[in-house]
């Protein structure tokens, strides 16, 4: 049920952004007259699961789900005829058309997968509001999760101050800014101090480090006994004991209980746990890798801890007009953050290009249940993302296109259809190395790693 969930979230996603992203190009391409002999939904490679003609267009739903496409009389792409190129343009072909004209029809795809990511974070602000932790507010500091940090030199209760001298108003924004940055400011035991971050912290956690940067600091609570190996601290825990202290030493978060097994591996040792509003005093058999075959919860809902008195929840909701203003700076946000990774990626030095995944990445963004707010949320990422990437200047993609077309605007010399064929099966190469790459990644993970 969880894989025909995720499934189901990520087919109807990526259909709704193909739709909507042909969409703008086949509206202004009808609205200059433009003949459009196919719109398709996924890649019809020798046969279609649906195809129907109305008038000059045959709309179907190919088998092969790696996208979809129009195809537009004229326009000069890997899959034009040679016989069409050594005719006379015709009035209803793409080339026949004025400049000014075929760059408002290979703009309007991205055109209008920008302004379906403002509308969705405009419709989320004000569906949802928003809902965090302030920075300031992290009166326990971080629970440093990656080992990456730790040897950086980063710890257990640093309270986050800046990332890059920019201060973090949000604990929601901590993790990717340290992902994206250089430098985190700190502050610990009430002195402030600066950590330098490795250069290729991204390629060290697609090399294996998985997990969180930094989490919440939050308490140790029983959830689950394995059935396997010694079942001493399943007769003495229940379910939902939290554990206080360990050995003499106050263990309030997850990480402080950690810390003090690691210290007593293969030992018995006394601990404070509570249990129903009452403390007892057990003793837990801690075994050789510091584990004590059981499950804790290493994350409990926003509203148990705020519950718990260790968080504040700052929650703002905002009218239709707050959430336009809000919604669009989000939008803006994120499409410069995108901007960012493709930088990191393309500096080998970041090892940021190891993290480059295709289908299956995308896939395992979408949660195993079915949330329309999350739902949203990753649809709005990938129309920016599928805007970014058709703008990149590389024939065969939109703004390979946009660029031939903005030469010849500039210098008032149209490449020759010829030159542009070739070109595209250039970029039709680099778009197949380019997908090979991602998809291997993902199969070299999932296979190695």
């Amino acid at each position: 049920m969880e894989i025909l969930i995720k499934l189901s979230q990520f087919l109807l996603s990526l259909s709704f952004l193909i739709i909507l992203h042909e969409l703008g190009h086949f509206i202004p391409a009808k609205l200059f007259k433009t003949r459009v002999e196919k719109f398709y939904l996924f890649f019809d490679v020798k046969f279609s699961l649906f195809k129907k003609k109305i008038g000059d267009t045959v709309y179907g739903i190919g088998w092969l789900p790696l996208g979809g496409y129009v195809k537009i009389s004229g326009m000069v792409n890997e899959s034009i005829e040679t016989e069409q190129l050594n005719s006379e343009p015709q009035p209803w072909e793409f080339r026949s058309k004025p400049a000014w004209q075929r760059l408002i029809i290979m703009l309007g795809g991205v055109t209008v997968n920008f302004i379906l990511a403002f509308v969705i974070y405009i419709g989320m602000t004000y569906a949802y509001g928003d809902l965090y932790i302030s920075n300031k507010d992290m009166d326990h500091g971080v629970w440093v999760q990656s080992p990456i940090l730790q040897e950086a030199g980063m710890k257990n209760g640093d309270k986050i101050v800046a990332v890059d001298g920019r201060e973090i108003d949000r604990f929601n924004d901590v993790g990717y800014a340290i992902m994206m940055g250089h430098q985190v400011e700190v502050e610990r035991n009430g002195a402030k101090e600066n950590i330098d971050l490795p250069v290729n912290l991204l390629g060290q956690m697609s090399d294996g480090n998985k997990g969180g940067l930094v989490a919440l600091r939050v308490p140790f609570v029983v959830v689950a006994f394995s059935e396997e190996g010694d079942q001493t601290n399943a007769q003495v825990l229940q379910l939902k004991d939290q554990v206080k202290s360990v050995n003499g030493v106050n263990t309030p978060f997850v990480d402080q209980v950690q810390a003090v097994l690691a210290e007593n591996k293969g030992k018995v040792v006394p601990a404070v746990i509570e249990r129903d509003g009452k403390e007892l005093t057990v003793d837990l058999k801690i075994d050789q890798d510091g584990k004590l075959n059981l499950f804790y919860a290493p994350v409990l809902t926003i509203d148990t801890l705020e519950k718990m008195g260790l968080y504040h929840i700052s929650q703002v909701k905002y009218s239709l007009g707050e959430s336009v203003t809000v919604g669009i700076n989000k939008g803006v946000e994120k499409v410069g953050g995108y901007f960012d990774q493709l930088k990191k990626i393309v500096k080998p030095e970041t090892g940021a290009y190891k993290g480059v995944g295709g289908f299956k990445a995308i896939y395992d963004i979408f949660p195993s249940v079915w949330s329309w707010e999350y739902f949203w949320n990753i649809t709005a990422l990938l129309s920016i993302m599928l805007g970014v990437m058709n703008l990149l200047p590389i024939p065969a993609l939109d703004g390979g296109h946009v660029m031939f077309l903005l030469y010849e605007m500039i210098t008032g010399r149209k490449p020759s259809d010829k030159f542009l064929e070739n070109a595209q099966m250039v970029g039709f190469f680099i778009l197949i190395g380019l997908l090979l790459f991602a998809n291997g990644n993902d199969i070299y993970k999932a296979i190695f790693k």
